[in-house]
């Protein structure tokens, strides 16, 4: 009994000690403190969900890149990835807040820099739930079809989609503990279903799994491009799967010793993801003797699991993956609403003062959570509707869906990395400035190869065929300079914990970033 006391204890200090840093920065503790280290790994985890990334764009690797997209294309973008989640990290280590991507933005250059950020990364966060959520739909549509005999269509699709992300809607406006709790069981049962797909592949394949070189093999792609350039293309499978890790950080007002479990949250979910979904994906790559037929079909990942594992197994081992994919939605839903009320309370939004409304009796963003719904929904309608006007389209609903989600996160993961080496470049930024979790004497070499790889991937994501989201997010571009230059240049005060000081006493002042780090009731504008 002393030793459970003494542990309540521990906790209570320590959320003592979290609320009175979250204060140094200028904000409340509004928000329910109650995520373990696991509960903030399981939610960035969840999110990435190899069982919708990896599976829900399967068919689009296997016909850019043959099965050589399984073995190598996935290791190279895991690879990167790890390091701009590390680069990630450490900055959610030095400034644990909620506004993440936005916030550290704008302690390391000012507050218009971090306007552009959180509104790049709320791009990108739209474009994620409703590929998420619209993933869950592209499985569940066709598996209800044949269950109530119905054909599955474009329509339908967005109908179960519109369910889908109300439902998660509902569970986020519940309660924070319902959905940690959902999030903790989703890691669980995410590796559980891998276990499963992979046993059942191994053992009960109706034709027997192809040699392993089958899953390196590469020169082979089903489209009329070059290999090199389809392999390129084909990418987008492995990168939208590795998005959505920051949600760690975006949920860090409700993580109990945030400065440390945030970021191995960060970097664990990605290291995890990278193991299973390997393992994953050679299996089923392993399983196919009709890769032809699997790319021209409707679904290639149903088409191969059933070809596989025959009808009612099959349909068995799809409904666990759907399910799976469902729970990667709630997630999204979570980190999105956080990050969307972190911006809110900050006035960087239309009518902010409604999205940074915390429900009294749940103790959640409700509002936001529901804006959150609305938005996503919104992206995946402006998109059937382009389809019904011009049904020649070549590209399809969830590479347009993906790629503005790739590109919008992956710029916006970009821009507190670039900040930083800047910030360090002119000695505002100093190793004392680290939080606990830090890459020492590698920070340098591993930010800079973090921006090679997000400016490369990010023009890879936009090229034909993936043309229209480049022209998604050219126009979202404009909008937000229009905003800025009309409304918020002027108006927008930047994070709470703000203090307008001229550049000249930035400067001046040798100890002036470390009140940022450390806690302060002022933001620094570090822009020349």
């Amino acid at each position: 009994m002393e030793i459970g006391v003494d542990i309540l204890k521990s906790k209570e200090q320590q959320m003592l000690e979290d609320k009175k840093q979250l204060n140094h920065y200028g904000y409340a503790q509004e928000l329910l403190r109650d995520m373990g280290g696991f509960s903030n790994f399981a939610i960035s985890f969840s999110i990435i969900s190899i069982l919708t990334g990896a599976v829900s764009l399967y068919g689009y690797g296997l016909m850019y890149g043959g099965p050589g997209m399984m073995g190598y294309g996935w290791t190279i973008v895991a690879f990167f990835v790890l390091l701009v989640s590390a680069s990630l990290a450490e900055l959610a280590s030095a400034i644990p807040t909620a506004g993440a991507l936005y916030h550290w933005s704008a302690a390391l250059m000012g507050t218009r820099i971090g306007w552009y950020t959180a509104w790049i990364n709320l791009i990108g966060q739209i474009g994620i739930v409703a590929g998420i959520d619209y993933s869950v739909a592209l499985f569940a549509d066709p598996l209800l079809g044949g269950i109530f005999n119905y054909s599955s269509t474009d329509t339908t699709i967005l109908i179960v989609f519109g369910v889908v992300l109300l439902l998660h809607g509902i569970l986020n406006h519940v309660g924070i503990k319902i959905v940690a709790k959902l999030n903790d069981f989703s890691a669980w049962y995410h590796m559980a279903v891998v276990a499963i797909l992979v046993v059942s592949l191994a053992f009960f394949t109706k034709h027997g799994l192809q040699p392993i070189d089958y899953l390196f093999h590469i020169g082979k792609t089903f489209t009329d491009k070059p290999y090199a350039l389809a392999f390129l293309i084909g990418l987008l499978q492995a990168q939208w799967t590795f998005t959505g890790f920051d949600a760690s950080a975006h949920t860090i007002e409700e993580t109990v010793h945030p400065r440390v479990r945030a970021p191995w949250g960060i970097f664990n979910s990605v290291a995890f993801s990278f193991v299973f979904g390997f393992i994953m994906l050679a299996f089923v790559t392993l399983s196919i003797h009709n890769a032809n037929g699997a790319v021209h079909s409707d679904n290639a990942f149903i088409y191969v699991i059933s070809q596989a594992l025959g009808g009612t197994f099959g349909n068995i081992v799809l409904w666990l993956v759907t399910f799976a994919m469902f729970f990667c939605g709630l997630s999204s839903i979570t980190s999105f609403s956080r990050m969307m009320y972190a911006f809110s309370r900050d006035n960087g939004m239309p009518f902010s003062k409604q999205w940074a409304e915390i429900s009294r009796k749940y103790r959640t963003p409700a509002k936001a959570i529901w804006l959150s719904v609305i938005l996503s929904f919104v992206l995946a309608f402006i998109d059937y509707v382009a389809k019904k006007i011009n049904p020649n389209f070549s590209y399809s609903t969830i590479a347009f869906l993906t790629a503005v989600s790739v590109v919008g996160l992956y710029v916006a993961y970009g821009i507190p990395i670039f900040l930083k080496l800047r910030a360090e470049s002119k000695g505002y930024f100093k190793p004392k400035h680290y939080g606990p979790w830090s890459l020492g004497k590698w920070s340098r070499p591993i930010n800079v190869l973090s921006l090679l790889w997000i400016v490369f991937i990010c023009v890879v994501m936009v090229i034909p065929p993936n043309q229209m989201a480049g022209y998604a997010i050219v126009g979202m571009f404009i909008l937000l300079f229009i905003m800025d230059v009309a409304h918020y240049k002027y108006h927008f005060k930047g994070p709470q914990a703000a203090l307008e000081k001229s550049v000249e006493e930035i400067k001046r002042l040798e100890g002036e970033f470390e009140h940022i780090i450390h806690g302060n009731d002022s933001d620094q504008n570090f822009s020349q």
